[in-house]
């Protein structure tokens, strides 16, 4: 599969999978993730399981971009500012979550960790389908960063229903993710966009 220009028949068929309530496994810029329609309880479920995931820890969306991150949450003048910053890149940013979003999704909890990667598979998939996408790594809860569709089946093997070969990811870290829920913003995950490229943009942030 070409990452850069997927061709339409497989993002068609990515996205009849998850409009299904399938699972698939895609490339991103950080690392390979494992996703369905996040407004899908039951397909959300089954995330979990396939990961062996606590059900209390949250996992983040793909989005693609402000207009669809708006409709699942209240977008801050700040967040707004690393948005067109960071987006689309490797920084997932924490926002209280609209009641659209399942509270399975955030693990029971009011903020909802929302993401536009800079890669063309699941940016596609998004504004195809129209539906944001979870965008957990595809790997068991613990487990090594998956880079390749290699790391993937040693974890997953067959537990999911769809996975697209993008070749190895580019960066191969997980995202840097911010609460913008509390003041100061918090970074809970250190990642690419470090806490200097962030305070250029919005000034004081703590860390955990």
């Amino acid at each position: 599969m070409n990452s850069k220009k997927p061709g339409k028949e497989v993002i068609d068929r990515a996205v009849k999978v998850i409009e299904a309530g399938g699972l698939i496994v895609y490339p991103t810029d950080t690392v390979y993730g494992l996703g369905t329609n996040a407004l899908n309880p039951q397909a959300v479920f089954k995330v979990f399981e396939v990961k062996n995931r606590p059900l209390d820890q949250a996992l983040p969306t793909i989005v693609s971009g402000l207009e669809m991150a708006e409709e699942l949450a209240y977008v801050t003048e700040e967040a707004r500012k690393l948005i067109q910053a960071f987006w689309p890149g490797a920084l997932t940013i924490i926002l209280k979550k609209k009641p659209v979003v399942p509270s399975v999704v955030t693990g029971g909890k009011f903020g909802v960790g929302l993401r536009a990667p800079n890669h063309a598979v699941p940016l596609t998939i998004t504004r195809m389908s129209g539906l944001p996408l979870i965008a957990t790594s595809a790997n068991k809860h613990s487990g090594a960063n998956p880079v390749k569709v290699r790391d993937v089946l040693n974890q997953l093997g067959e537990e999911v229903d769809l996975i697209l070969d993008g070749g190895r990811t580019e960066i191969g870290v997980a995202s840097t993710i911010i609460d913008m829920t509390r003041t100061p913003p918090l970074i809970v995950r250190k990642g690419p966009v470090t806490r200097e490229m962030i305070e250029g943009v919005i000034g004081q942030i703590e860390t955990s």
